[in-house]
């Protein structure tokens, strides 16, 4: 869970730091909203490939994992009773 934490700090730090430069240029309200979402989502998909990535499989991983401790939990309850 270590790599989403990682990656949702990066998000909204790239976030935070396109709409400080926006608001420097000027931008103001909705308008520096939408830019700072747009540009920070394209900056964000290009730079965080790798931790996307990793995100990903941890997070696969967990499910994974939780799956398979239904299963046992399901086939310990099929075979007590």
């Amino acid at each position: 869970m270590r790599s989403v934490f990682f990656y949702t700090a990066a998000r909204v730090g790239i976030f935070v730091v396109t709409a400080a430069v926006l608001a420097l240029l000027g931008a103001r309200g909705f308008l520096l909203l939408l830019l700072a979402l747009l540009i920070s989502g394209v900056v964000s998909f290009v730079l965080l490939s790798g931790q996307r990535d990793a995100m990903s499989s941890a997070v696969a991983s967990g499910i994974q994992g939780s799956r398979r401790k239904m299963e046992r939990a399901r086939t310990k309850e099929d075979s007590s009773s």
